[in-house]
């Protein structure tokens, strides 16, 4: 049974009311939600389904998001997972890109983008056009944003690891649409993790408030005259969501709250809008505000490159044609202590602002040699790899890929080369093809001990 402290039901009432109180009353020892968003960049709900064998129902947050059935066995270590086909996420935390609705071509920064759902979710919308930057302050999360980035194929991102104050000041004016979602006293993660209820306390509510409002006049400055800013939060605090809201519309008059379409979600101030349990997810708030219109007057250099040795050059440009010969990363390499980038479009000077990762890691020159990445072939479908071979999913050779083993070809011996391994037709690694065998490249850190 979950306790809530008193005072958490005594600020829910003055919010909601005393009817709806009761329902979210009722929905606290029930099961939380469970969710999964389908990666559209690798994968179709339908191919998904299928191979999980699990019934998805849909959610209304978000095009591509389902719920997960309580009794369905889902994990990290499944392959399709590992595969990047989907992302596992809470329902209701899909709906705050949902909102801000990137456009393909749109530049858009992701400021507290850890672990990574948000981020990830905002890829699949851009489709691999326009620039997608994920960043997040904290170097270990932005270890694991930086690594679910590369999970989910998404070839036009660059993460960093900066202070958001530093970032925003140097590519002041630059983006197009922008996401906060910041950190919170999480209220709305009390079912899904009881033991967050022992972290709150009312001057923790205060605290965050605070801090959620420097931020959102921080990220302000990264948005183009006409653009747009989703905030967001998984609380259900009057503080730290409408309250936050109306002391940035009172600093920035230059600010306003777009309409919000409030289909099947509930609002307190018109322009914002909520989530709770008993509306099928676990909490959210989400407002958009828009920039209102003006001149931009800083102009954003541009990332340029160090130019490369005529034999570094010809090494990646005969690699790179043989291994994925559509080149469909584009053109603009970049090398970075032998370790070759494919740089996607509209990238700015980049330097002293903690890039982790700016577009593809195609791989590595090796003296006169070239080894491509694992990153590589995540963000590549099979038709644009020169080789692939297809392992069906549950199989012992799948298996055995994904714990690091070698594998015998079969009726592919003629395969040769680095080669695309995939499970039904969705990428999950790569390995070297050659006498009817499979040497693998499946990365260590994530090779399989068990199962």
């Amino acid at each position: 049974m979950i306790i809530y402290p008193n005072d958490f039901f005594d600020e829910l009432y003055d919010i909601i009311g005393s009817d709806d109180l009761e329902k979210f009353k009722k929905m606290v020892d029930l099961p939380s939600y469970r969710g999964i968003r389908i990666n559209t960049l690798k994968a179709n709900i339908e191919q998904v389904r299928r191979l999980l064998n699990i019934n998805f129902e849909k959610t209304k947050f978000c095009k591509d998001g389902y719920y997960i059935p309580e009794d369905a066995e889902l994990s990290g270590s499944d392959a399709l997972h590992l595969a990047g086909a989907f992302y596992m996420q809470e329902p209701s935390a899909m709906s705050a890109v949902s909102l801000l609705a990137p456009d393909p071509g749109d530049k858009v920064l992701d400021l507290c983008a850890a672990p990574g759902g948000k981020s990830t979710q905002i890829g699949c919308e851009l489709k691999g056009k326009g620039l997608l930057w994920s960043n997040e302050i904290v170097k270990s999360r932005a270890n694991i944003l930086l690594s679910n980035i590369e999970r989910m194929g998404i070839k036009n991102a660059i993460v960093s690891n900066c202070h958001p104050q530093v970032l925003c000041e140097k590519l002041s004016g630059f983006f197009d649409k922008v996401l906060v979602d910041a950190p919170c006293s999480g209220e709305g993660m009390f079912r899904k993790n009881p033991d967050a209820i022992s972290e709150w306390s009312r001057e923790h509510v205060q605290a965050c408030a605070l801090r959620q409002l420097h931020i959102l006049n921080t990220a302000k400055n990264t948005l183009r005259a006409g653009g747009e800013m989703v905030y967001s939060t998984c609380t259900f605090s009057y503080e730290e969501n409408e309250g936050v809201i109306k002391q940035f519309l009172a600093e920035n008059p230059d600010f306003e709250l777009a309409e919000v379409d409030m289909t099947n979600k509930r609002s307190y101030m018109q322009g914002c809008e909520r989530i709770f349990p008993m509306d099928g997810g676990e909490g959210h708030f989400c407002a958009k505000l828009i920039k209102k219109g003006g001149e931009n007057d800083n102009i954003i250099k541009e990332y340029s490159p160090a130019k490369l040795s005529k034999s570094d050059l010809k090494t990646i440009d005969t690699a790179y044609g043989e291994i994925f010969p559509k080149r469909h990363f584009g053109e603009k390499i970049s090398v970075v202590n032998d370790h070759v980038f494919m740089i996607p479009d509209h990238v700015p000077d980049i330097s002293k602002l903690g890039v982790m990762r700016c577009g593809v890691y195609l791989g590595d020159i090796k003296g006169n040699r070239f080894e491509p990445s694992h990153g590589a072939f995540m963000a590549s479908t099979s038709d644009q790899c020169a080789n692939y071979v297809s392992l069906e999913y549950g199989s012992e050779d799948l298996k055995k890929y994904l714990h690091g083993e070698e594998i015998e070809l079969k009726s592919q011996e003629d395969i040769k080369g680095y080669t695309a391994v995939t499970v039904d037709g969705i990428t999950i690694g790569f390995g070297k093809s050659s006498n009817g065998r499979l040497k693998n490249k499946y990365p260590k850190g994530l090779r399989l001990l068990n199962g």
